[in-house]
This record gives structure tokens, C-alpha cells and sequence, in this order.
């Protein structure tokens, strides 16, 4: 019996292609003289952003970059320095990117109604989270709790903490009554390392990686190869189930509770 479900926010519950921190992180490699590629930021996409910042710059192609641009490896100051360009990036961003996703709304009042509480877990800060909850809020959408890396003292995804955290105040006494959904892999890995069931959400996704006038404008033929490639990394690390969208979210949960 699914008692809650925990959300993921960018890619799956509002910012269609999850926009806005690939645009700021792109400004922030950018201004520390290192360009990176949209599959080179997507790759850790779900991570407190710190750590995302520090896995980039361990990337073989990216690390030798920032060698032959400074003439030595990087350092703890210079994850600092390009966080700190990335955070203002994001902050910019992110106003512009707080739509929320199509079928989203329907689905949770249906949950709602179903009886299922509304969970969500970030890879944002609480700051960056204070911008997004009230733009949701002003579209209709409040989940019942959302907690980001801070409240669990930066332990962010893959770690399972914010899942935990979640089920604390939500009154869940077990995992097997929780499920996750998420867009990128590391919302995967969150949820099977929390040991509940675990979904990805395909359209809008950050796996998929493109803007909602994009994906519109994809062929048939270019939008189903990205689908089933997300679909297929999804299954690849672990995931439970794989919808297309919101809309088959409310019968996914009919069908766990049966």
C-alpha cells in the first residue's frame, strides 16, 4: 500500500527539461574559463550542486581542461569559486524556470484524494528552494513537505537521508509505503538506496535533457530514440517503473496499492 510519494522538483515536478541549473552551470564554467558540454552537466544532474561542481571537474575531459587553462590541477578553492559564480547563475535562472510540469496538479489532487501524502526531496539549497516553493505554490502546487540537502546536513542524493527525513514528518513507518520519483539517475539512486520503490519520469526530464519548445519540435522518430534511451538508463540503474508522464502516476499507485 503506497502511502506517500516524494517528489523530485526540477525535471520532474516543474521546469520542463530541467533548464535552469544547466544554463547556470554552463555560465559558471564558462566564467572560470572551461566550456562544457549539456551531456557533461547532465551526467551528475540531481546532486547537491557542490558535489555536482566537484564530479565535473574530476571528468578526465574537464579536469585536463582547467590543467591546461591554470597550469595545475584544481583545488577545493577553485569548487568554491565556481559555486559561488553558480549559485548567482542560479538564482538569475531559476525565476524564469518555475513552471510547473503538464499533468502535475491533476495528479497530486488525485493522490490526494486517494489518501497519499506529498512528499519531496531537492538537490537545491533551502535558498534556492525558497524560490521555487512559492512560485509552485502561486500555480497550485504544495507538497506536504519538502526538505533539501541542508536539513539532512549536505548529505544530499545518492544518499538516502532526505527520503528518511520525508517519512519522519509524513508519519510513514515503513519503506515499502513509499515511492520516489525522479528525472535524473541520481533520484534513482536515492530512492533504491532509501529501499523504496522507485520511478523516472520520462517527459520534461533532465535525462532527456530538452526544453519543453524543443521537445515539441522533435521529430517523431528523434523524440522516441530519447525517450527509450532515458527509459532504458532508468531501468540500467535500477529504477522500479518508468512513466511517460504525471498522467500515469495516479494509476501506477492504484495499481501498488491493489
Amino acid at each position: 500500500m503506497i502511502e506517500a510519494v516524494i517528489l523530485d522538483w526540477a525535471g520532474t515536478t516543474v521546469d520542463f527539461g530541467s533548464m535552469a541549473p544547466v544554463e547556470a552551470f554552463r555560465e559558471s564554467f564558462a566564467q572560470y574559463g572551461i566550456e562544457v558540454t549539456n551531456e557533461e552537466i547532465r551526467k551528475p544532474m540531481g546532486m547537491l550542486k557542490i558535489d555536482h561542481i566537484r564530479t565535473m571537474l574530476n571528468m578526465p575531459r574537464i579536469y585536463d581542461a582547467f590543467c591546461e587553462v591554470y597550469g595545475r590541477a584544481f583545488e577545493e578553492a577553485d569548487v568554491q569559486a565556481i559555486y559561488a559564480s553558480f549559485h548567482g547563475h542560479l538564482m538569475q535562472a531559476i525565476s524564469a524556470h518555475t513552471k510547473v510540469k503538464p499533468y502535475v496538479l491533476d495528479a497530486v489532487k488525485e493522490l490526494r484524494d486517494m489518501g497519499v501524502r506529498i512528499g519531496s526531496t531537492t538537490g537545491y539549497t533551502d535558498e534556492m528552494m525558497t524560490v521555487v516553493v512559492e512560485a509552485a505554490k502561486r500555480q497550485g502546487y504544495a507538497p506536504d513537505f519538502w526538505i533539501s540537502p541542508d536539513g539532512v546536513g549536505g548529505s544530499g542524493r545518492p544518499k538516502p537521508y532526505m527520503i528518511f527525513a520525508n517519512m519522519q514528518v509524513l508519519g510513514i513507518d515503513h519503506v515499502h509505503k513509499v515511492m520516489k520519483i525522479g528525472d535524473t539517475l541520481s533520484d534513482i539512486a536515492e530512492g533504491k538506496h532509501a529501499g523504496v520503490y522507485t520511478v523516472g519520469v520520462l517527459e520534461g526530464s533532465s535525462l532527456v535533457g530538452v526544453s519543453e519548445t524543443e521537445y515539441k519540435e522533435l521529430s517523431d522518430e528523434k523524440r522516441c530514440a530519447l525517450l527509450e534511451t532515458a527509459r532504458e538508463a532508468y531501468f540500467a540503474h535500477g529504477a522500479d517503473a518508468v512513466i511517460m508522464n504525471f498522467k500515469e502516476l495516479p494509476t501506477l499507485v492504484k495499481h501498488l496499492s491493489k
